[in-house]
């Protein structure tokens, strides 16, 4: 018996790039779970660990962005040896990167391949709307449809207020309230893990991704912990990320709470995220228009008439800021990158004994 990966997204596109690396010892799988040098994966076989191939190895020293992540679509390489490796890494139709914490300019895939990412966010305290803005930038740059999904639903009043609250700063963006407790809002969830489908989570510690990921799939497959009684903060329950089949087809990829996310050089992700805002700047009266004071500025004018909030507006420059920083870090790391690599080289052709 074979598992079906067409459950799991695999198609005519997916296997037609696959199709210059197949050989009778070769065959593809998505990656559920990576560990350092190794990784789980599902093939056609079932459920399987494979480690990473030198030339892989060899590969993400030049670039950690080419190493394989939960959602990834890998190729395998079976040895006599009965050794197993993931000899490559597919194209990636979308991924979820972050930036690394602190003032590295270095970058990290959270998920791989998914179709969309929910932002999830707990009812109970009060949803953090700087984090959602923050979630949905990235989410949007990912290239996956977003959506947010505030949890426990049951412990609000009125949570239809709530989702549209939030709607206010989600443009073209779906929201659902939702409880795992007594199911409501749950079935709006489904068709984003249907066959073929997948769905990533992101979200602070406590949000309740976990207890999301086992009511899509019918069963206790993720660990969950209650809320601290002091400050009613969760405690992180995944600590690493997960890529979780749903019986009938369809995956949910699961990812561990974020205290901290870096958004990189997401220009395309903020500009959809804070769609509202940037059609405002383009009205403005100059294309080089600064919006602190110069006559003609749109963002000026809805601001003083309530059309635009201080908060909303003062987080777009704060995440527009903190993306140009980004930019220029991965500018500077790209040519020392270039300087080294150059270097090595004319180090390499040199005639012995010739000094520079």
């Amino acid at each position: 018996m074979t598992f079906d990966l067409a459950s799991l997204g695999w198609d005519a596109a997916y296997a037609a790039v696959f199709a210059p690396c197949a050989r009778p010892d070769t065959r593809p799988a998505r990656v559920t779970r990576v560990d350092r040098g190794a990784c789980t994966v599902i093939s056609r076989n079932g459920v399987e660990r494979a480690t990473f191939a030198g030339t892989l190895l060899s590969a993400a020293r030049r670039d950690p962005l080419s190493l394989p992540c939960a959602g990834d679509w890998v190729v395998l390489r079976a040895w006599p040896d009965r050794r197993t490796t993931v000899e490559g890494v597919l194209p990636r139709r979308t991924a979820l990167v972050r930036s690394a914490a602190g003032t590295t300019s270095h970058q990290q895939v959270l998920a791989a391949n998914v179709d969309a990412v929910a932002i999830v966010e707990p009812v109970d305290p009060e949803p953090d709307l700087a984090r959602i803005e923050r979630l949905l930038t990235l989410a949007w740059d990912s290239g996956a449809q977003p959506l947010v999904v505030l949890t426990k639903s049951d412990l609000a009043r009125d949570p239809a207020a709530i989702a549209a609250q939030i709607g206010l700063i989600a443009p073209k963006t779906p929201v659902h309230a939702v409880s795992t407790v007594d199911g409501r809002g749950l079935h709006r969830l489904r068709p984003f893990v249907g066959s073929g489908r997948t769905l990533g989570l992101v979200g602070r510690s406590g949000a309740g991704k976990s207890s999301l990921v086992n009511a899509l799939a019918g069963t206790a497959v993720m660990g969950t912990q209650e809320i601290r009684r002091v400050d009613g903060r969760g405690r992180h329950t995944t600590t690493y990320r997960a890529l979780i089949p749903i019986p009938g087809g369809g995956a949910v990829l699961d990812t561990p709470g974020l205290r901290g996310v870096g958004l990189g050089a997401a220009d395309a992700g903020i500009d959809t995220a804070f769609g509202d805002v940037a059609q405002l700047a383009a009205r403005c009266q100059f294309t080089d228009c600064r919006h602190q004071g110069e006559p003609g500025c749109a963002v000026a004018d809805a601001l003083a008439v309530g059309e635009l909030t201080n908060r909303r507006w003062e987080n777009w420059q704060r995440l527009h800021r903190e993306i140009a920083v980004e930019t220029r870090r991965n500018d500077a790391r790209r040519m020392a990158d270039d300087r080294a690599r150059w270097k090595r080289k004319a180090q390499v052709q040199r005639p012995r004994g010739v000094r520079p």
